[in-house]
């Protein structure tokens, strides 16, 4: 029971870390979450997770790799091979023997294979934690490509490295053929045997749907299962299993783009399971890792052998040494690079700085310093064992926090403080907030509330096309043409209007009664101060007639007559407004199709209001309808708001501004609304 309790609690930390994520989104989410674990160990709850390396791979880093594998570009993975294998392995080994020296001159206590165990699980980067803040960070496709090569490829090269360098720890020897031939063992054998073993569970799942085992659960339950299964085994053989769930991925992408059978719905099923299984994943990776650095750093801090200062100046210098190397590693190579092919792109300190940034550690670095054994082979124990993990987990907090706050920096664009620059990105900021709201209100669109959406829709297209025409000169222009269109609408019902009084079909009370109604609306296009005042007037007149009929008695059959009378006139109106919309439609183009819309939306508009008018339709009823249309609107505003931001579209002052514009917005929509229903 304490430990389905203690799972329920990791999830609900996996939750909140995205509720403060929401509103702090300059904080990334590996982060709050490494944090929060630290938190929570740090309750005196008794709280206590064993770091068991073994299941910690098999049970996180297989599935979440193989998940990589499968949605990596293979076209780019191919393409850029050589910049990915140049930092797989070469840097990976530059790593292991310079990084290992700096280590055992820095701190002499720690031998030198000790050290180079340090230096080798310290080299892979974490291609889950470049993922997790990249997300909100605008990196160019072809160093996220490389980026993601690199965390795929590394941990295997990596880890071969510490086991070696552990082994010569332990053992006392080493041998560089031994070790060389051992790892392109591993290697390529992890890859070709995950290859295979993939195939062989698609010939299976094949061999099921054969049968007419078309269950979704089955299938589903068969790819959930396959990382761990070919990892396990895999490592069992001594092969890279890490390469192995790589390998496999990739034969799934590639057997997923060329079936053809129509498995539609497992698709979307195996999407949305992946989608919260790997969300999950990675929250309990960064939790976990926050649980362990307390008592990483308690055995450090409260050791009288250990100066809390010296330690903490180790970490520092040792991450600045490791992003050193990686900068002149990567600008080295491009250079040379691009003095041999002058088609690659010339290198530039912006580019190499963003890589350089991005070489965060994570999770495969703590597992993997967990797994140095306590004792050597005579007996004694491993030297400096516990200051070798308190190192491993200060470069991952410190690499975290690094990309953290300079890489946001790197990747904005030179232009990004320009005031012409800001004032694009919000106007398309907003432009695509009202087509999320369209989108929304169309999806929720049905019989019930038809009329209510597209008055709400008219209204999101009104914004719409404002932004998209929002220069001062433009806008003057678009005005005069809105204005002489509007007016040629109004002729068309007045023509229809006409041609039913030569035709006879209506009385003279209703000609001017609608004469009356279209006058109004010319001086509503042209004029609207005046077309306020008469509309006033209006209104008085029509309170005081409706005040006046409160103290006449009424007979029934009055009554009938008044409300057939009223029941002509809406359809009538209704009829002009079609004929409005008919004359409208046969003038579009696509150059002011724009405007031509939004009228014509208006016009449907109206027409819903006279039907439901004419049915005896609820007022307050149908504006509830619209107030909870539009409740959903500003939601998914909102939404799209939080994801041009975290996709590093838009700046914080942005996302703040459009914020509260959304707020004073639905502030006033509600007000209105609230006045219309009394």
């Amino acid at each position: 029971m304490e430990f389905f309790l203690l799972i329920l609690l990791l999830l609900a930390i996996i939750g909140l870390s995205s509720f403060i994520n929401h509103f702090f989104p300059y904080i990334p989410v590996p982060l709050i979450q490494i944090a929060l674990g630290v938190l929570l160990a740090s309750l005196p709850l008794g709280i206590h997770i064993p770091m068991d390396p073994e299941l910690f791979f098999v049970l996180f880093i297989a599935p979440l790799l193989f998940h990589d594998g499968k949605n990596v570009s293979r076209q780019a993975l191919w393409k850029l091979r050589k910049p990915i294998l140049f930092l797989a392995l070469g840097l990976v080994f530059v790593t292991v023997f310079a990084i290992g020296y700096l280590i055992h001159w820095l701190i002499p206590s720690i031998p030198l294979p000790a050290a180079f165990a340090l230096a080798a699980i310290l080299s892979p980067t974490d291609v889950v934690a470049v993922g997790a803040i990249s997300s909100r960070v605008k990196i160019p496709k072809t160093i996220m490509h490389i980026l993601e090569g690199e965390g795929l490829m590394n941990d295997a090269s990596g880890l071969v490295a510490f086991k070696f360098a552990v082994a010569a720890t332990v053992t006392g020897f080493f041998s560089l053929a031994e070790a060389s031939w051992s790892f392109l063992v591993i290697a390529i054998g992890g890859l070709a045997g995950g290859a295979i073993l993939a195939i062989l569970i698609i010939r299976l799942k094949i061999f099921i749907r054969r049968l007419g085992m078309e269950d979704v659960t089955i299938h589903m339950l068969i790819q959930i299962l396959t990382p761990f299964v070919i990892f396990y085994i895999i490592e069992h053989f001594h092969l890279s299993g890490i390469l192995s769930v790589v390998s496999a991925g990739i034969v799934h992408a590639i057997y997923r783009d060329r079936d053809q059978s129509p498995a539609m719905q497992l698709q979307v099923v195996s999407q949305s399971t992946w989608t919260v299984l790997i969300y999950i994943l990675n929250g309990l990776v960064f939790v976990l890792l926050g649980l362990q650095v307390p008592s990483v750093t308690n055995e450090i801090f409260k050791n009288p052998l250990f100066n809390n200062w010296e330690v903490s100046k180790y970490i520092i210098i040792i991450t600045a040494a490791l992003l050193f190397l990686r900068f002149v590693w990567i600008c080295t190579a491009w250079w040379w690079g691009w003095q041999l092919k002058k088609q690659l792109e010339k290198p530039s300190i912006k580019n190499i700085g963003i890589i350089t940034i991005s070489g965060v550690r994570g999770a495969v670095t703590l597992a993997g310093a967990f797994t140095i054994p306590f004792v050597l082979a005579d007996g004694s124990p491993f030297p400096d064992r516990a200051l070798i993990i308190f190192i491993a987990a200060g470069v991952i907090l410190v690499t975290l926090i690094v990309a953290s706050i300079f890489l946001p920096i790197l990747a904005r664009s030179e232009k990004g403080n320009t005031e012409e620059l800001k004032e694009e990105m919000e106007r398309a900021a907003l432009i695509r907030t009202a087509d999320a709201a369209i989108k929304a209100i169309r999806e929720l669109m049905n019989d019930d509330n038809h009329g209510a959406a597209v008055s709400v829709i008219a209204t999101y297209n009104q914004i719409r096309n404002r932004l998209i025409h929002a220069s001062d000169e433009y806008s003057d222009q678009l005005k005069l043409v809105e204005t002489e269109i509007r007016m040629k609408a109004l002729e068309a019902e007045a023509q229809y209007v006409e041609n039913l009084k030569k035709t006879g079909r209506i009385d003279r009370e209703t000609m001017y009664v609608t004469d009356e109604h279209i006058q109004r609306m010319r001086l509503a296009v042209t004029n609207r101060m005046q077309y306020r005042r008469l509309f006033l007037w209006s209104l008085i007149k029509r309170s005081l007639y409706m005040l006046f009929q409160l103290f006449m008695r009424q007979d029934e059959k009055r009554l009938q007559i008044r409300k057939e009378k009223s029941k002509k006139l809406i359809q009538l109106k209704v009829n002009m407004a079609k004929a409005a919309i008919q004359y409208l439609k046969e003038q579009i183009t696509p150059e002011n199709e724009h405007i031509y819309l939004v009228i014509i939306g208006e016009y449907n508009e109206m027409i819903m209001k006279f039907k439901l008018a004419k049915k005896g339709v609820d007022q307050i009823h149908y504006t509830q309808i619209q107030r909870e249309l539009r409740v959903k609107a500003f939601q998914a505003e909102r939404n799209e708001v939080q994801n041009l931001f975290e996709e590093g579209v838009i700046t914080i002052d942005i996302i703040r501004k459009i914020r509260k514009q959304i707020n004073i917005r639905e502030a006033y929509w509600m007000e209105e609304a609230s006045v219309h229903s009394h």
